[in-house]
């Protein structure tokens, strides 16, 4: 039994990205030619808990992959960046999650995921990590695993007074109301807060107004992350939002980066626990945004060392 206590707990999805690059995305039916083609280390979950761990995070994973050649390579990977793996589960009746990516010159992609291992993550494998999560500071959860044991999770992480971090994706129309009242933090991009509310988000003003909707849900806070336009937060206890703007870059892959927000978000809420929300996503902002200036989602991902003293 582990007696440590983690900054930032992940309960969530790896999954192994087969990224093709291409000129365009092909259309129904058509075959193009691509330029380059890698295996990379992806799933929300993992995305996030590596970025945390990247920033210097005692992070650890509660997941579940094959017993096959892109779990052990995935266990390796977590090894490597820092992620403990105590609660990373190994099943011979899946395989391990996989996602097949195309990433057009544009820096656009198209993805079709397939969750398997990870679907078979769920309360017994929440019980074995409960002693880590009731001392963990920040539990962070999204929907690329089975949406009850999301809940469950955040469940345990209320009853245990730890800080909550939601990201309701990929996006479900109705989710369980029980989910804005467990998140603490609830995080979502445009297109997640558009189809939880069911009114376009495009601009700024849409955002706060979508932000409100789901505070109404009972949230203690969210962030709507609009890409280049930076984010809108809101706090349940105040009336305003505020607009967090960020800096202009050159994108070239945005694959991961509002996971590497996220990643990067738990981190500052675990080691900077007074600072202000804006003040932490405005620091993620700048995370993520170092992120989409390179290829890959996990592979892009900055290390504490890589970015400048004042972030930290």
């Amino acid at each position: 039994m582990t007696e440590e206590a983690f900054d930032v707990l992940v309960v969530g999805s790896c999954m192994t990205d087969l990224v093709s690059q291409a000129p365009r995305l092909p259309k129904a039916g058509e075959t193009i030619h691509g330029h380059k083609f890698f295996i990379g280390f992806g799933g929300k979950g993992a995305n996030q808990c590596i970025q945390a761990a990247r920033l210097g995070a005692k992070a650890a994973m509660v997941c579940k992959v094959g017993k096959d050649f892109f779990g052990d390579s995935y266990i390796q990977n977590f090894k490597d960046n820092g992620v403990h793996t105590e609660f990373v589960g190994q099943t011979s009746d899946a395989a391990t999650g996989a996602a097949s990516i195309i990433v057009n010159d544009e820096g656009e992609n198209a993805i079709v995921i397939v969750a398997g291992a990870n679907m078979l993550l769920g309360g017994e494998e929440l019980q074995d990590a409960l002693p880590a999560l009731c001392r963990a500071k920040v539990l962070v959860c999204q929907l690329e695993i089975s949406p009850q044991t999301s809940l469950q999770a955040l469940r345990m992480a209320r009853e245990n007074h730890v800080k909550t971090v939601f990201n309701p994706a990929p996006a479900i129309p109705h989710l369980d109301p029980n989910f804005y009242r467990f998140s603490d933090v609830f995080c979502c991009n445009e297109s997640e807060a558009e189809l939880l509310t069911g009114s376009s988000v495009a601009s700024v003003e849409d955002a706060r107004r979508a932000g409100r909707e789901l505070l109404r849900r009972g949230c203690g806070a969210v962030i709507v992350t609009l890409g280049p336009q930076g984010c809108v937060v809101l706090r349940a206890q105040e009336s305003s939002s505020q607009h967090v703007p960020t800096s202009a870059v050159t994108a070239v892959d945005t694959t991961g980066a509002g996971d590497s927000f996220i990643g990067a978000l738990a981190f500052y809420m675990a080691h900077y626990p007074v600072m202000p929300l804006e003040e932490m996503a405005r620091r993620a902002n700048q995370v993520a945004g170092v992120s989409v200036q390179a290829v890959g989602t996990q592979a892009s991902y900055p290390f504490k060392k890589e970015l400048p003293a004042e972030l930290f």
